[in-house]
């Protein structure tokens, strides 16, 4: 009985491992499958765009122009110039944004051809386009679609940014000024996440109205411009929109100036030279910035006043300034 009992005993334990070892097999399937599906998901979301590109796209450094050939063109043309660059400004904001968004309203935004705030909800103190959500790629979507519907003709370069961010327009115009809006450029401070290369929306982005008009042609299509960041989880706004014009054939661009410093920053100037005096003691000044920045970010309602006094207010009386070229401020603006 003994003998019989042991054998019994060991044929149950024998068969529960079997049994625990099945389970736990199983179990491990499901769990890689779900990974596995995660990966598979995300990684077809992010790589969207590849299928219809008939060549490998290599990442470009877009530069200035050269101020010795601007100087080369004669005061006629140069005054052209200065007309025919019309830059819309797009602001994304939400009422906890309210003391940023007055700072914005009262400083660079002056300097664009025409800016306007779009928020998520009403807000009775600043005038704004309702886009009636806060999830910024609905925002950012409803923005460029309500843009280009209603200024598609009047404008050729579309900049949008944050609140947080502060933006130097006449250099943006300046870097712009040899490049082809009927091109698709879509460029700023470029970032790469796998596969993917996208323009940081904390340096603020710009897209020609090639651009536009290749993006708004897939807002309507989910399938390649979906309202929805991802299956499995979202993914942010910039990179949901570098997603999207990837399917149209237009990719993120680097803008830098000569010496290849960025002039869309993702940070303010204060960090740039707390890290400039660590790494470069000795060349604070050259370790910082570009000369021509366009964009700082990550500003405080404060620091955005202190941008416009230093970029613009501040004067060296006596000492004459000949630049090549001269962006004249829109009609009827109260610029600095």
């Amino acid at each position: 009985m003994e003998i019989e009992y042991l054998f019994n005993l060991k044929s149950f334990v024998m068969a529960r491992g079997k049994m625990l070892s099945e389970s736990s097999s199983f179990l491990k399937g499901v769990m890689l499958g779900s990974i596995f599906y995660a990966l598979i998901t995300t990684l077809g979301h992010i790589r969207i765009g590849h299928r219809n590109r008939t060549h490998h796209h290599e990442h470009h450094h877009l530069q200035a122009p050269n101020k010795e050939d601007i100087s080369k063109i004669s005061a006629a043309e140069r005054m052209e110039l200065s007309k025919s660059f019309r830059v819309y400004c797009i602001v994304l904001v939400k009422p906890k944004d309210v003391s940023l968004w007055a700072a914005v309203k009262e400083t660079w935004t002056k300097h664009c051809d025409k800016a306007e705030f779009f928020s998520s909800e009403n807000v009775k103190v600043f005038e704004s386009i309702n886009v009636d959500t806060d999830d910024m790629w609905l925002m950012m979507r409803k923005a460029y679609k309500y843009a280009f519907d209603k200024y598609k003709e009047q404008y050729n370069w579309f900049f949008l940014a944050r609140p947080s961010t502060f933006a130097v327009i006449e250099n943006l115009k300046y870097f712009l000024l040899k490049k082809d809006p009927s091109q698709p450029f879509y460029l700023g401070h470029t970032v790469k996440s796998g596969d993917l290369e996208y323009v940081s929306v904390d340096g603020g982005i710009v897209l020609s109205i090639e651009s536009m008009k290749r993006l708004n042609s897939l807002l309507s299509v989910p399938e390649k411009c979906p309202e929805q960041g991802g299956m499995i989880w979202k993914i942010s706004e910039d990179k949901q929109l570098a997603v999207c014009l990837k399917y149209a054939g237009v990719f993120a661009e680097n803008a830098e100036d000569a010496d290849r410093k960025d002039v869309f920053n993702t940070k303010s100037v204060g960090l740039f030279i707390k890290e400039a005096m660590s790494n470069h003691p000795n060349q604070v000044v050259e370790g910082c910035c570009s000369n021509m920045a366009v964009t700082f970010n990550g500003l405080t309602p404060n620091q955005m006043h202190v941008m416009m006094y230093g970029v613009y207010r501040l004067r060296a009386f006596g000492h004459v300034f000949n630049d090549a070229l001269v962006f004249l401020p829109p009609n009827g603006s109260d610029n600095d």
